[in-house]
C-alpha cells in the first residue's frame, strides 16, 4: 500500500494505487553540501506526501510545488525511559555516533592523550580504524562497535558522563541530535558543544548540559563533577509520537 523511501535519491516512477512517501532526515554532508541538495530536489521523482526532519532540511532541499508535507523529528525508542537502573560504572566518558572527519572528533580525543590521560573515553561508531592507530599507546581510549541498540543503552549506563560533541557548522548545528536523547534518557550527565540546535532544545526543553568551551579549555574532571545536571522530561519524544506529529498517518487515512 505504502511506499516509503528515505532519501538519498528515488528516481522510480509512482506505482498505481501504492501511496510514495520522501522522507528527509538529514540535510546532505559535506563536501559540496548544496549542490548534493540541489541534485536531491531537482532529480527525485515527485512523492505523494513529503516528511523532513525540521524546517532548515526542508529549506535546505527548497521544493517549489504542492505536494503536502510534515515534519518529524528523531526519536528514542519508549523502552528507553523506563527501568534505567545504573550500572556499575566501567567508563569515565562515553562518545556515540560518528567519528568521520567531518565531524573534527580529532581534537576532543587529543584531550584524552593529554590533560585528560588518567580517565576513560569508550567510542561507540564504526570506521574509527585511522582514528583508533593515533592512540594505540593510549590505553584510556577505547574502541568499541558497531554494536547493536540495546548494547548501546547498556554502554551508555556503565558510564559516568556522555559527550555530544557536535561541529558548530552546517547541516550538523542545525539538526537533531540522536546521541543527545539517548543520552538525557538514559539520565547520563551530558558534557555537550555549543551550537545552535543544542541551544534551542535546552531552552524548549528544560535541562542543565555542562557546555564546552569553543576551545574546551573548561573541560577537566573538576569541573564536570562539579556541574549540576538535570534531565526533561522525554515522553514527547518517542519514534511513535513524532511520527503521528508529522500528519502522515492522516494523510493515508484520509
Amino acid at each position: 500500500n505504502v511506499e516509503w523511501h528515505f532519501l538519498g535519491t528515488d528516481i522510480t516512477k509512482p506505482r498505481e494505487g501504492i501511496y510514495k512517501i520522501h522522507e528527509y532526515p538529514s540535510s546532505s554532508l559535506p563536501p559540496f553540501r548544496k549542490w548534493k541538495d540541489w541534485v536531491k530536489s531537482f532529480m527525485n521523482t515527485q512523492p505523494d506526501f513529503r516528511i523532513f526532519q525540521n524546517e532548515f532540511v526542508k529549506q535546505s532541499l527548497n521544493f517549489h510545488d504542492s505536494i503536502p508535507f510534515g515534519y518529524r523529528e528523531l526519536g528514542i525508542p519508549e523502552e528507553w525511559l523506563k527501568n534505567n537502573q545504573p550500572l556499575q560504572k566501567e567508563y569515565d566518558f562515553i562518545y556515540t555516533g560518528d567519528v568521520s572527519a567531518s565531524r573534527k572528533i580529532k581534537e576532543l580525543i587529543n584531550l584524552f592523550t593529554i590533560s585528560l590521560k588518567n580517565h576513560s573515553l569508550l567510542i561507540l561508531s564504526n570506521r574509527y580504524e585511522e582514528l583508533q592507530s593515533q592512540t594505540l599507546s593510549h590505553r584510556n581510549v577505547i574502541f568499541k562497535g558497531p554494536v547493536k541498540k540495546d548494547r548501546v543503552r547498556e554502554y551508555l549506563l556503565k558510564s559516568k558522563f556522555a559527550i555530544n560533541y557536535i561541529p558548530d557548522m552546517a547541516p550538523f548545528n542545525r539538526q537533531t541530535s540522536t546521541k543527545l536523547l539517548e543520552y538525557i534518557a538514559c539520565k547520563i550527565p551530558v558534557i555537550t558543544s555549543r551550537y545552535e540546535w543544542m541551544n534551542e532544545f535546552a531552552q524548549l526543553n528544560g535541562g542543565s548540559y555542562f557546555f564546552l568551551n569553543k576551545d574546551m579549555s573548561n573541560f577537566t574532571w573538576e569541573a564536570v563533577n562539579n556541574f549540576s545536571y538535570s534531565f526533561p522530561d522525554l515522553s514527547d519524544w518517542t519514534w511513535e509520537k513524532q511520527i503521528r506529529k508529522s500528519g502522515v498517518l492522516e494523510f493515508l487515512m484520509a
